[in-house]
This record gives structure tokens, C-alpha cells and sequence, in this order.
């Protein structure tokens, strides 16, 4: 039954990046953690993986359609897989196992990884649930200050390094509201930088764990064969509908993350 529901999850992981170029973390770390019982720490390692080959996938299928906007996804990429590498190399096996302790409570720093994936979530849905609707028709008639990006990216690149994801659920609104892609090229663009964040994420991670290479192919190639759907159905929607989607899809993982890591 456990192994029929481990295919059955690594499929949804990879139709709902396929469908909305993010949100494969969101799924695959609640589903190593809570379902197969995975720690966090070596959870975020193998969603790093396993995001990171079906976003390669995926990425894929979207040059051949047009829908990859290269220049973007590397001005995108390329600084947030750096500060991803150095925060899965340096830093996140350097945090202490018990961050704070009283007689009342304890931190520790699987809980603090959880409720961080949890909380950067939360804001990146509400930021496209509360997406103009004039966004889609806006035309870039001013340069955004490419330092001010550039920096941004970076930092987004320590969050996505901290609690192991691919991080479309913080690319996306950030191609849409400061690249002004649609959302359709931001979704196959999303999925190039995912797969270059991910797997120069997981390759810091390599020296500090022991990867279970069968379990971590067997897995990815399931969710590689669901982002073949996910991308065959994501003709059926349109711009609008795949933003409240994605946003309404992330937002209801966050909430279940913070339920059951604060109240249970």
C-alpha cells in the first residue's frame, strides 16, 4: 500500500509542475517527511533531486514549444544557484539541532525548516492570489534595476537552499511582477531555473549524506512520466486561471505544513 501511495505522490509531483512550473517541493517534501517518514533534513536533500530531474524533464517539452525565455532564466539562475549551493553546502548542516529550549518549549531544527518552507509559501501564494488583472496585457516600457533583481534572486536562492526546494513557488510571482512574463512562458521558464537550482543544490548536499540512488531514480521517473500530463493539461487553462491555481494549490500546503507542525 506504501509503495503504491509513493508512486501515486512522485505522479501528482510531477502534474503539478508540468500544470504550474511549480509547487513539486511543496508536494515532494510533505510527502517524504509525513508519508515516508524521511527526516527533513535528508527530505529537502532528495526533493532536491527528484524536482531537479523531472524540472530538466520538463524544461524539455517547454523549449520545444517556445515557452523557455532563456536570457531571463539565466539572468534568474544563475545567482540564486549560487547562494543555493553555498546554503545546502555550508550552511544548513552547520545549524544546530536544538535552535532554542525552555521549560515550556523546544525549536528544533527540523521544526524550523518546516515552518520556514511553510511560512515562505504562505506569502508567495497570497503575492499571486492578489495578482492585478491587468497584469497578463502590462508591457515592459521601463528597465527594472537589474542589481535590485539580481540581489533579490539571491537571496531567494538561501531560501530555496534552506528548505530544499526547487523554489517556483517563489520564481513564478517574481518572473510574473518583475520580468512581466505571461504566465504560461513564466511556468516553462520557471522549470529551467528549478532544474538548474535543484540539482547544483543537491550536488552540495552529495558529500553530506548517503543518497539511496535506487529509491531516488525509481521515484523521479515516476514524477517525470506525470509532468508529461501535467503539461498536456495545462492547455486546457488559461493565464488567469493557472495563477489562481498555483496560488490557491500553495497556499493550502502551507496551512496543512503549519497545522501539523504547530498544532499536532
Amino acid at each position: 500500500m506504501i509503495e503504491f501511495l509513493e508512486y501515486f505522490c512522485a505522479l501528482l509531483i510531477g502534474i503539478v509542475l508540468g500544470l504550474t512550473g511549480g509547487g513539486g517541493s511543496i508536494l515532494t517534501v510533505p510527502v517524504l517527511v509525513y508519508i515516508l517518514n524521511f527526516n527533513p533534513i535528508i527530505a529537502s536533500s532528495y526533493s532536491l533531486f527528484i524536482v531537479g530531474m523531472t524540472s530538466t524533464f520538463g524544461t524539455l517539452i517547454n523549449l520545444k514549444k517556445g515557452n523557455v525565455v532563456l536570457k531571463t532564466g539565466l539572468l534568474f539562475a544563475i545567482p540564486s544557484l549560487i547562494s543555493v549551493y553555498i546554503t545546502r553546502k555550508y550552511i544548513v548542516h552547520s545549524i544546530p539541532d536544538i535552535l532554542i529550549q525552555s521549560s515550556s518549549f523546544t525549536i528544533t531544527k527540523d521544526l524550523f525548516l518546516m515552518v520556514l518552507f511553510a511560512v515562505v509559501m504562505f506569502f508567495a501564494a497570497l503575492s499571486m492570489l492578489k495578482t492585478p488583472k491587468n497584469l497578463s496585457s502590462e508591457v515592459i516600457e521601463s528597465k527594472p534595476n537589474i542589481y535590485l533583481i539580481v540581489f533579490q534572486i539571491f537571496c531567494v536562492g538561501i531560501v530555496i537552499g534552506l528548505i530544499g526546494a526547487g523554489g517556483g513557488f517563489l520564481i513564478i510571482p517574481a518572473l510574473v511582477h518583475f520580468a512581466k512574463l505571461p504566465i504560461k512562458k513564466a511556468i516553462g521558464t520557471s522549470l529551467f531555473i528549478i532544474a538548474c537550482n535543484s540539482l547544483i543544490g543537491f550536488s552540495g548536499d552529495v558529500q553530506n549524506i548517503n543518497p539511496d540512488w535506487s529509491f531516488l531514480f525509481k521515484f523521479a521517473s515516476f514524477a517525470m512520466t506525470g509532468i508529461f500530463l501535467g503539461i498536456y493539461l495545462s492547455r486546457f487553462f488559461n493565464e488567469q486561471s493557472l495563477k489562481k491555481i498555483f496560488g490557491w494549490f500553495v497556499l493550502t500546503m502551507a496551512v496543512f505544513i503549519l497545522t501539523k507542525e504547530i498544532l499536532f
